[in-house]
C-alpha cells in the first residue's frame, strides 16, 4: 500500500470520526433538552393538581355548610314537603317544592354569606400548613420529580410571600422582607395561581429546584457515558488501525530487503559451491589430491555458511511459536567470552583491528543454555566488527552486579541514531550503513538475542553514538 492511498484511508477515518462526535453532541443535546421539558411538564402538572386539590377541598367544605344550611331549615317545618327532599341540593329544592320558594329565601342566603365569607379569608387560612405540605411533596412524587425544592406561597393582598417550606413567614419582618426578594427568585421557575374563580387571583404557589440541572443530566448520563465510551473505542481502534497499518509497511519492507540480502547471501556460497565443483571435476585437478582437498574444504566450508543462515531463519520460526526449551546448565560466562573472542580475533585482524577481554566478575558461573548464551555473545560480536568498517577496536567487560553478571561488549564503530536504537531488536531490521553495502545479514540477529535474552530472564540495553560505537550491556542473572 503506498502512501497516497494510506493518507486517503487517514483522511476518511478522521472525516468520520469527527461526523460521528459532532452527531453524538447533537443526540446528547436533544437528549437533554427533551429532559427538561419533560421536567418542566411533570412539574407544572404537579402544581395544578396540587391546587385542585386544595380548591376541591375549599368547595366540599362550602357543599358541606349547604347541606347543614338545608337541614336546619327542614327542621323548622315539619308538616312541609321538605322532608321529602332531604340529603338534596340547595337547587333541587327550589325547582321541586311549589310555593314554597320564600321558605329558602333564608338559608339561600346564609348560604352566600358564608361562601363569601369563606373567599374573603386570607388565603393562609384557606387551607392548613400540613394539606399544603404533604399535597406538594405527593403530587411531585407521583409525576417522577424526587429533586430537592423549596417552595412559597404568596399573597397578592398582602403583595409578600407568607409561607416558605411549611412556615408561616408573615409575622416576622426581617423573613417578610426575605421572602419579597425571593419572589423573584420564586417566579424564574415554576408558578401557579391559587382561588381565581373569577379571573381574580389570591395568590399563587412556587418552587424553586436548586438542583435541577443535575436532576436532568443525571437521566441522560448513561446517554452520555455511553456515547463517551464507545466514541474512544472507536478512537482506539482508528489509533491502533493507523499504527497496525504503519507497523504492516514497515514489516513489508524489512520483508523484502530480508528476501533480497538472503538472495545476495545464498547466491555467492552456491556460485563458490559450483565453482569449486567444476574445478574439482576437471580433469586437470582430478588428479592432484592437495587440489581437491583444498576445493572439497572450499565446498564445505560455503556449505557451512549457508546452513548457519538457514539455522538462524529456523531458529526464529521456532522462537515466534514458542516452540523450544531451554537445556539449563552451568555456565562459565569468562569461558565462554574467550573462546568467542579467539572466533572473532581472526576477521577483525584482517581489518588492522584488536580484540580483547576485561573480565573482572568474581564469580562468572550462570544458568543458562550453553548453545543460546554462545550465540548470543557470538552474535553481538559479528555486529561490532561488520559495523566497524576500519580498524575495529572491540573488547568485552564482565562485573558482578546484585544477583547476576553483567556482560557489555563495545564497539568504536559507525554507531546508530535514536531512532535505529528503538528498532534494532525488531524482526528484519537492519542498521542503515550510508554508502557501505558491504554489511551483509538477514536482520534476525539482534532479534534472536533479545528472544534469548528474555528466554533466560536476562535484560539486554543499547547505547550508542553516531561515529562515537556502541554498547551492548547484558546482564544475566545467576538463576534462570
Amino acid at each position: 500500500m503506498n502512501k497516497k492511498a494510506i493518507s486517503a484511508i487517514i483522511g476518511l477515518m478522521v472525516v468520520a470520526l469527527l461526523g460521528i462526535t459532532i452527531l453524538q453532541i447533537g443526540l446528547i443535546r436533544s437528549a437533554v433538552e427533551l429532559k427538561e421539558d419533560h421536567f418542566q411538564q411533570d412539574v407544572q402538572a404537579a402544581l395544578n393538581a396540587v391546587v385542585e386539590r386544595i380548591e376541591e377541598q375549599e368547595r366540599l367544605e362550602a357543599i358541606n355548610s349547604n347541606n347543614g344550611f338545608s337541614a336546619r331549615y327542614q327542621r323548622k317545618d315539619e308538616n312541609s314537603d321538605l322532608s321529602l327532599f332531604s340529603g338534596k341540593g340547595f337547587g333541587e329544592y327550589t325547582a321541586t317544592i311549589k310555593g314554597s320558594s320564600s321558605l329558602f329565601d333564608a338559608p339561600e342566603l346564609e348560604y352566600l354569606q358564608y361562601r363569601s365569607r369563606i373567599t374573603d379569608r386570607p388565603i393562609v387560612e384557606r387551607f392548613t400548613l400540613e394539606q399544603i405540605d404533604n399535597y406538594i411533596r405527593k403530587e411531585l412524587k407521583d409525576h417522577g420529580v424526587s429533586t430537592d425544592f423549596h417552595y412559597g406561597v404568596f399573597s397578592e393582598a398582602k403583595g409578600s410571600m407568607v409561607i416558605e417550606d411549611g412556615i408561616y413567614v408573615v409575622e416576622d419582618p426581617g423573613a417578610k422582607d426575605f421572602m419579597v426578594d425571593q419572589k423573584n427568585l420564586y417566579t424564574t421557575d415554576f408558578k401557579v395561581h391559587l382561588f381565581h374563580p373569577d379571573g381574580k387571583t389570591a395568590g399563587w404557589i412556587s418552587v424553586f429546584f436548586p438542583n435541577a440541572s443535575s436532576f436532568v443530566w443525571k437521566q441522560v448520563w448513561i446517554n452520555i457515558i455511553g456515547s463517551i465510551l464507545f466514541t474512544l473505542v472507536i478512537l482506539f481502534c482508528f489509533a491502533y488501525t493507523i499504527q497496525v497499518i504503519f507497523r504492516q509497511k514497515k514489516l513489508s519492507s524489512m520483508k523484502t530487503d530480508f528476501i533480497n540480502n538472503m538472495t545476495h547471501e545464498f547466491k555467492t556460497p552456491i556460485a563458490t559451491i559450483s565453482l569449486a565443483a567444476d574445478s574439482i571435476a576437471s580433469p586437470m585437478i582430478a588428479g592432484k589430491a592437495d587440489k581437491v582437498e583444498r576445493f572439497a574444504n572450499i565446498i564445505k566450508q560455503e556449505n557451512k555458511r549457508m546452513n548457519s543462515q538457514v539455522e538462524k531463519v529456523l531458529q526464529m520460526a521456532l522462537l515466534d511459536k514458542e516452540d523450544f526449551k531451554l537445556k539449563l546448565t552451568q555456565i562459565d560466562l569468562h569461558k565462554v567470552v574467550r573462546t568467542a573472542v579467539e572466533n572473532i580475533e581472526l576477521q577483525v585482524e584482517r581489518k588492522a583491528g584488536k580484540a580483547y577481554t576485561d573480565l573482572k566478575a568474581d564469580q562468572a558461573f550462570v544458568e543458562g543454555d550453553m548453545t543460546h548464551v554462545s550465540n548470543i555473545i557470538n552474535n553481538l560480536l559479528d555486529n561490532a566488527n561488520k559495523y566497524s568498517p576500519e580498524n575495529p577496536e572491540i573488547s568485552v567487560h564482565t562485573r558482578n552486579v546484585p544477583n547476576g553478571v553483567e556482560v557489555t561488549i563495545k564497539d568504536k564503530g559507525i554507531g546508530m541514531s535514536k531512532e535505529a536504537r528503538k528498532n534494532i531488536f525488531d524482526k528484519f531490521y537492519r542498521v542503515h550503513t550510508g554508502d557501505l553495502h558491504d554489511v551483509k545479514g538477514f536482520g534476525l540477529g539482534l532479534s534472536y538475542v533479545k528472544a534469548m535474552m528474555d528466554a533466560h530472564k536476562g535484560i539486554i540495553d543499547v547505547k550508542s553514538e553516531i561515529g562515537k560505537g556502541s554498547s551492548f550491556i547484558l546482564f544475566f542473572p545467576f538463576r534462570v
